[in-house]
């Protein structure tokens, strides 16, 4: 069982401050890296396992970052970013934890002492190294939405590849045939280019379904502006044989598709992904499949007090289904 004393012993701390610390004295004035460096050591030592089935008073919660790499142009033109944001923020405080936003990896590297942990959002210009350096100053991180880094961190993404595979299995049971994927490109690490989860899921599964020439559509940022340069490729490219349907990766690209003169649903149907309020107000609605940002952000932020409470555990990697809801895109009577 570990002792008050062994605590300040391995943390380099005075008994009674222990003491104060972890019985919640609130007139205690202490540095928020002192704090952190007493309960990483409890947290370590497997303080609360010992003494929470013997006390009413509940673990301290811990200071949190949020490490937001997503860029200005990218937010404004996407709001599932900033919507996941402050979904992450409200979950923090519901937790009765205390959060800090970084946009600078550097910046969050030097206070990493004040922090036992991070959410992790986006990874715009993040290198592997600097997400190892992280790593070395901060170990206990959550990447939500992506993970540029399996290896050394945990995450909690939806499950895009059963979202496109459920999308293709809709479409064809409606008799749809000749069906087009219109995306973006995936994410950039050390500046290497890969694929986004989408896209490859959309290649894997028509291939399993035997459908042939699938026409595909795969450049630039999810945005509102690439999404217009997309569609009119697709009509110049296809002239007047449009694909019957066509799956989009994110809202902000069938908006601009739409606005790129793809008549919908008379030349085409379409099925996005992401169910942002955007979709909703367009013409005409975007049947689209809805990311629960508010369970994302739930589960990473017990992913990372778990990975607080157990530093030796292996990494956990959580997927989140999706669900449809439908509009006049793809209306519900082709169910």
């Amino acid at each position: 069982m570990a002792t008050i004393k062994e605590i300040a012993e391995k943390s380099g701390y005075s008994p009674a401050t222990v003491s104060r610390l972890l019985n919640n004295d609130q007139n205690l004035s202490i540095s928020p890296s002192t704090r952190n460096k007493i309960m990483t050591v409890a947290n370590e030592l497997g303080y609360w396992n010992n003494h929470k089935k013997n006390s009413q008073q509940q673990p301290i919660r811990p200071n949190l970052a949020l490490l937001y790499r997503v860029s200005g142009k990218e937010q404004l033109q996407d709001e599932y970013f900033a919507f996941l944001r402050n979904a992450i923020i409200k979950e923090v405080d519901e937790a009765g934890a205390q959060v800090e936003i970084f946009s600078n990896i550097k910046d969050l590297i030097a206070a990493a002492d004040s922090f036992q942990g991070f959410i992790g959002v986006g990874a715009d210009r993040v290198t592997q190294d600097q997400l190892i350096e992280l790593h070395q100053y901060l170990p206990h991180g959550v990447f939500v939405d992506i993970n540029p880094m399996p290896q050394l961190f945990d995450s909690v993404q939806p499950n895009l590849e059963l979202t496109i595979q459920d999308a293709l299995h809709r479409l064809i049971k409606a008799g749809y045939e000749r069906i087009g994927f219109i995306g973006g490109k995936g994410l950039n690490l050390n500046n290497v280019q890969q694929a986004d989860a989408r896209e490859i899921a959309f290649r894997e599964f028509t291939g399993m379904q035997g459908i042939k020439e699938a026409p595909l559509c795969v450049d630039g940022p999810f945005n509102v502006k690439n999404g217009y340069q997309l569609g009119k490729r697709v009509l110049e490219q296809s002239g007047d044989n449009l694909p019957e349907a066509f799956i989009i990766a994110s809202d902000t690209l069938s908006v601009g598709v739409l606005e790129a003169g793809v008549i919908v649903p008379r030349d085409t149907v379409v099925i996005s992904i992401n169910n942002s309020d955007v979709a909703k107000y367009v013409s005409p609605p975007l049947t689209s499949y809805n990311i629960n940002q508010e369970t994302l952000s739930r589960m990473a932020i017990k992913l990372l007090q778990d990975l607080i409470t157990h530093p030796q555990r292996p990494h956990v990697h959580l997927i989140v289904n999706t669900d449809i809801v439908f509009r006049k895109s793809f209306p519900k009577e082709n169910k």
